[in-house]
């Protein structure tokens, strides 16, 4: 029997310290899995790194992850989650020529029936942001695909558990 394949967004809380991405990154490399998306920010806790990493693995292959994640010095705790057990976003930008926005009456039926916001518009090209999961920025590249993009960037995935982590209390034990 074939083993599940899912999507798993890890997070991982961490010291801030410089060359745990390559190691962490390591990780993965070996096994020969590939990183979809990678973010990095501050925490809910003062002091901690929270990375999210979405990659497509088995359910077995995540658990192993998690464990030599984990065996890293400065890796406070890793959990990983599927899709419907989080709440996530990614964020994009497109520059646009700026006639266009003047021009075309699609334009502006894309922007508003995508939720894009106009973040600058300058005399030879306009930005637009849009927030949303994977496959509502995908709709929106496709609509303005033909129109030409002059730029496109899109972030790594964001995301909140939908379940209390209880990562808080657990440091707190931790420097008790």
């Amino acid at each position: 029997m074939s083993e599940q394949i899912n999507t798993y967004t890890v997070s991982i809380y961490t010291e801030n310290n410089v060359g745990l991405l390559n190691r962490i990154s390591a990780i993965f490399q070996r096994r020969k899995i590939n990183i979809e998306s990678i973010n990095s920010s501050i925490s809910e806790i003062e002091g901690v790194t929270r990375w999210a990493i979405v990659v497509v693995i088995s359910d077995e292959g995540i658990r192993k992850i998690i464990g030599q994640i984990e065996k890293q010095v400065e890796v406070i705790k890793a959990y990983y989650h599927t899709d419907d057990q989080i709440i996530y976003q990614e964020s994009c930008l497109f520059k646009i020529k700026s006639d266009l926005l003047f021009e075309d009456d699609q334009i502006k039926n894309i922007i508003s029936a995508n939720h894009a916001r106009i973040v600058t518009v300058e005399r030879d090209f306009f930005v637009l942001e849009v927030s949303g999961n994977k496959n509502e920025i995908e709709v929106m590249y496709r609509e303005l695909k033909p129109f030409g993009i002059m730029q496109f960037v899109r972030s790594g995935r964001i995301a909140v558990t939908k379940e209390e982590l209880k990562i808080s209390t657990l440091l707190q034990a931790f420097s008790a």
